[in-house]
C-alpha cells in the first residue's frame, strides 16, 4: 500500500495505536453523531439545580461543589445570567447600575474557608431578601506552584453558577473591584422573573 504524501510511516502510526491501548484509550464503536440524543451537559445542569432548589434549605450540608473548577485568568471578565432574565436587568447589573445591599471580602481565606464563607452570607442574603450583593474575590495566583490561577475567584465562578437562588452575576465596575470582585443577582423566595 502506497504512503499519501505528509503521512507519517506504517511502524509510527502502530506505536502510536499501541501507545494509546496502554494508555486505557478505547476505539469508538460507531463514528457517526446521534443527533436525536438530548445533550448531557445542559440535562444535567437543570437536574443539579432542580435538585438544589428542591433541597431543604434548613439543612446543613453545602450547596457548592468542591470538584474541579475550569481556571480563569485574573483579569478575565466573569459574567453568568440565567436564560430567562430580561436583557434589560442583565444590562443594569453589568453596568453597576443595581445597587448592592451587602458586601463580603473573601481575601486571606483558604478554599474551604471561603466556601462556608459564601454560603452563610448567601444564605444571610437571602433571609434579608437582598436583592443584589458584592463578593470580593480578589485576583491573586496560588502560593501552589501548580496553581498559577486565581484559586478563589474561580471556585466562586463555580460555585455562584450552582447556587439556585443566583440569577446572575458578572464582574463588578472599577470603583467596586472590577475583575476581582462580582456583582451577585438573587432570587427573593418565591419570586418570579
Amino acid at each position: 500500500m502506497s504512503r499519501r504524501q505528509g503521512e507519517p510511516p506504517e511502524e509510527e502510526i502502530s506505536l502510536f495505536r499501541q501507545a494509546l491501548e496502554e494508555a486505557g484509550v478505547r476505539r469508538l464503536q460507531a463514528n457517526r453523531a446521534d443527533p436525536g440524543r438530548p445533550r448531557r451537559q445542559a440535562e444535567s445542569l437543570a437536574e443539579r439545580r432542580a435538585a438544589a432548589t428542591a433541597a431543604d434549605p434548613s439543612q446543613a450540608t453545602s450547596r457548592t461543589s468542591d470538584g474541579r473548577v475550569e481556571p480563569v485568568r485574573p483579569s478575565e471578565y466573569l459574567d453568568f445570567a440565567l436564560p430567562d432574565l430580561p436583557y434589560r436587568t442583565q444590562a443594569q447589573l453589568k453596568r453597576g447600575r443595581i445597587s448592592w445591599e451587602a458586601g463580603l471580602d473573601l481575601h486571606g481565606y483558604t478554599l474551604e474557608e471561603a466556601r462556608r464563607e459564601l454560603e452563610s452570607f448567601l444564605h444571610d442574603a437571602l433571609a434579608r431578601r437582598s436583592r443584589c450583593v458584592l463578593v470580593v474575590h480578589g485576583k491573586a495566583r496560588s502560593q501552589n506552584a501548580l496553581e498559577d490561577y486565581p484559586v478563589i475567584k474561580s471556585h466562586v465562578n463555580a460555585w455562584l453558577r450552582e447556587w439556585p437562588s443566583v440569577l446572575a452575576f458578572c464582574s463588578a465596575i472599577e470603583a467596586d473591584g472590577g475583575t476581582g470582585a462580582v456583582y451577585i443577582l438573587l432570587r427573593r423566595r418565591g419570586e418570579a422573573l
